[in-house]
């Protein structure tokens, strides 16, 4: 047993993993390095789920000293996570499969298998920071480095799963990751980080569907805001809300997808100003602390996009706080069904949820 108690690390392949193993066995942790094979490729190399990122995670832990395995999650996976994404997309949303894959998955099929393995704790390579508030409770950060935080996918996790969580390189710029295993000799120093699906061979989401539910795959119309017949489409599920490019037709001036109307299978499109949106209806709300700050409506900041800044909003807990309803101070472009919705205060992650409904 390390002097610090023992760790089950969710190993990649890449380098943030690598690092975060690694350095959890520097500090004194009983480490065993574990790989989630979540897909079944049959030998294709993709992102996380190939056989090199196997072979990778594997002499990574071979040459830290410390035990590795190889955990099959794919059932789970199937279950909770592709499943999700194709009903989803049958409700015309544009899932986030990489935020359920962590609630379902990283920190919940994974958790449970700590516990089948009497392993106090489990950690991954995200960039976000864990600390604990005065009273007891955890709190979650954005990451040190802000090009990197993953707070936003992170955004489901509540108490239980931040009492038993490390995040050994949160506080740490990309760049010291790195420096730290170029220092430690890994093969992956210098490994470029994986920006695809795992599940979609070459990230093509929305060409993958088709071959989860060829019955989404069906020719509808492309409309303006007027209703007015532009073209046709070979399935909604390839189109998003926000979306400019691959739309297929030509209107003279820069359009884009402003609705997706998953029952008529229609797709409107239109010029950005017809983008904006007063605020949204979100469900399947979590919070860190186990519940909203507040009764009523309180000021925050509401991140609805991965690659974006929280923006200031008044948030209304609904009933028990599974739904809210946001309204932010400015109109804010592409309000995407089925995306995520976070909500911060400062740096300070305090739960998320599904948007369900752009409000005009």
């Amino acid at each position: 047993m390390g002097s610090k108690g023992s760790v089950l690390v969710a190993m990649s392949g890449g380098v943030d993993s690598s690092v975060a193993a690694c350095l959890l066995h520097e500090q004194g942790y009983e480490v065993l390095g574990s790989h989630m094979n979540l897909v079944h490729l049959d030998g294709l190399e993709h992102g996380c789920c190939g056989p090199r990122a196997r072979a990778d995670a594997a002499e990574v832990a071979r040459l830290g000293g410390f035990p590795f395995e190889i955990c099959d999650l794919s059932e789970e996976f199937a279950a909770t996570v592709i499943d999700d994404f194709v009903t989803e997309h049958e409700a015309g949303r544009t899932p986030n499969p990489c935020a359920r894959c962590n609630g379902e998955i990283k920190f919940g099929a994974f958790l449970r298998r700590a516990d089948l393995l009497g392993v106090d704790a489990v950690a991954t390579g995200h960039y976000v920071r864990r600390v604990r508030g005065d009273d007891g409770a955890w709190r979650l950060l954005r990451g040190a480095d802000r090009t990197k935080d993953q707070t936003y996918m992170l955004h489901m996790l509540g108490q239980p799963e931040l009492s038993r969580s490390l995040f050994p390189i949160g506080s740490m710029p990309k760049s010291e990751t790195r420096r730290h295993a170029e220092r430690l000799g890994l093969p992956v120093a210098g490994k470029p980080d994986s920006q695809d699906l795992c599940f979609a061979p070459g990230g093509d989401a929305s060409g993958f569907v088709p071959t989860l539910a060829p019955h989404l795959e069906r020719e509808g119309e492309i409309v303006d805001a007027d209703g007015r017949v532009l073209g046709h489409h070979r399935g909604a599920v390839a189109f998003t809300v926000g979306q400019r490019r691959g739309l297929g037709v030509a209107l003279g001036h820069p359009a884009y997808v402003i609705d997706v109307d998953a029952r008529a299978n229609r797709v409107v499109v239109g010029p950005g100003e017809l983008l904006a949106r007063r605020g949204l209806v979100a469900d399947r709300m979590s919070w860190i602390a186990g519940g909203p700050p507040a009764a009523g409506p309180f000021e925050c900041g509401v991140q609805i996009r991965y690659r974006a800044d929280h923006v200031p909003a008044v948030v209304e807990p609904l009933g028990d706080g599974a739904r809210v309803r946001v309204e932010f101070r400015t109109p804010q472009r592409a309000v995407a069904p089925g995306q995520s919705a976070v909500v911060y205060l400062g740096d300070e992650l305090l739960g998320g949820g599904r948007i369900v409904e752009a409000i005009r």
